[in-house]
């Protein structure tokens, strides 16, 4: 709901507590690293205000002096994790370093699941994340281009980890809310499919299983989709 008369802020731009009194008792990274925690272990719906601050050891209203709204707990937390991404010299084969960053942007996510549902530009412009922009970028230093085109690169290529990750999570989620073994839904679900290609109602889907009808490499998918994003940057 609007507040009337508010004015947008940036957290980072305000100081750490608002309005005047002794020394604040907790900084942002406190705060952050028990939002965080919750995060992992319980799921984003449950980080409140008020589980966040019983876990800093404060009142609910007493932590809205540190942190204004929710959308910057959430900014607080992106920029908790973003300080765990590797910052590597640059080797000189952009190629190369973008695929490590993608690798590394994946692991992350899969460390703190809820985070894919976090990202996006708003939250793109806190200290960490701003330090990790800065190391894509020189990473591209090789890549003869624009910047605004090496913006559209780190974007494309987050976007790819960010649905590839989104789906590995909720297929992960999926499986273990089955009252059955995976296996036997995935061979009761074949068996379907198998017999609606046999049908012959659908002729390219039954050629394309009598050309490749073994098992998925979801490694290597990934690898190609990073390749291909990668390949429509390089200079021809």
């Amino acid at each position: 709901m609007a507040v009337r008369g508010a004015e947008p802020e940036v957290i980072w731009a305000r100081p750490e507590r608002a309005g005047r009194g002794p020394k604040p008792a907790f900084t942002r990274a406190d705060i952050a690293a028990v939002a965080v925690r919750i995060a992992d272990a319980e799921g984003l719906d449950a980080v409140s205000m008020r589980h966040v601050a019983a876990g800093v050891g404060c009142g609910t209203m007493s932590l809205y002096n540190y942190v204004p709204r929710k959308e910057d707990l959430y900014e607080l937390m992106v920029d908790a994790v973003s300080s765990e991404h590797e910052l590597w010299e640059p080797t000189g084969d952009w190629r190369a370093d973008m695929m490590r960053v993608a690798e590394q942007t994946r692991e992350l996510m899969h460390r703190h699941p809820w985070l894919p549902r976090l990202m996006s530009p708003v939250y793109g412009f806190s200290p960490n994340a701003l330090r990790y922009l800065e190391h894509c970028l020189a990473c591209l230093d090789p890549l003869d281009a624009s910047y605004g085109t090496k913006f559209e690169l780190i974007a494309m290529l987050n976007g790819v980890v960010t649905t590839y990750v989104r789906n590995e999570i909720d297929s992960a989620e999926r499986v273990r809310n089955l009252p059955w073994p995976e296996e036997r839904e995935q061979a009761v679900r074949i068996a379907y499919l198998g017999a609606q290609v046999a049908s012959g109602v659908y002729p390219r889907m039954a050629e394309a299983f009598a050309e490749d009808s073994g098992p998925i490499d979801m490694e290597a998918v990934f690898r190609r989709a990073l390749d291909r994003v990668l390949g429509g940057f390089t200079p021809s």
